[in-house]
């Protein structure tokens, strides 16, 4: 049998920031846990420190051997741009630290992977990740975003797919 391994599934967010956990190795990825790091309440860097802590929390609590993130993609809004990407940033230290490998993925090829297509809604994340994950009901959007990114992961483990093949357009 395969070596379980514990995936950490990230949608970043400066006001919300979801997170999923799976195990990884068997003939179906297992649901571990899933919630969402809520910010909204706090201010500048009281939110990057909440969100920080909150990962490093997740993490020694869990211990994944990989994260999988959501790249960053372009904001018409260059604020809203500035305050994602100050977000994924201590997400990222807080995995660096913490010696967890970093993988990232477009919403495109998470959404591509678990549903189809890659311009899918939420819904149709949330239901996807409930059937995948045989969850008895829909995990919040946050929280089903990051567990896609998971899952996401799981699915090129399965296959033996290097991710960055896929983002720099390998044809296989």
């Amino acid at each position: 049998m395969a070596q379980l391994k514990r995936i950490l599934g990230i949608d970043p967010g400066s006001r919300k920031t979801g997170f999923g956990i799976i195990e990884s190795g068997r003939f179906h990825p297992n649901y571990v846990s899933s919630g969402v790091i809520r910010v909204e309440k706090l201010t500048g860097a009281q939110r990057l420190k909440t969100i920080f802590e909150s990962v490093c929390q997740i993490i020694d609590q869990y211990q994944p051997h990989v994260m999988a993130i959501e790249k960053v993609f372009v904001y018409k809004n260059p604020s809203s741009a500035i305050k994602l990407g100050q977000a994924r940033g201590v997400i990222l230290c807080a995995a660096a630290i913490k010696e967890i490998p970093i993988m990232e993925y477009t919403p495109t090829q998470i959404k591509s992977t678990i549903v189809g297509q890659g311009h899918a809604t939420k819904d149709q994340v949330q239901f996807m990740v409930q059937n995948l994950l045989k969850l008895t009901e829909s995990p919040q959007e946050d929280a089903a975003d990051a567990l896609a990114g998971a899952l996401c992961h799981d699915r090129y483990l399965t296959l033996g797919i290097d991710p960055e093949k896929i983002s720099k357009g390998t044809k296989f």
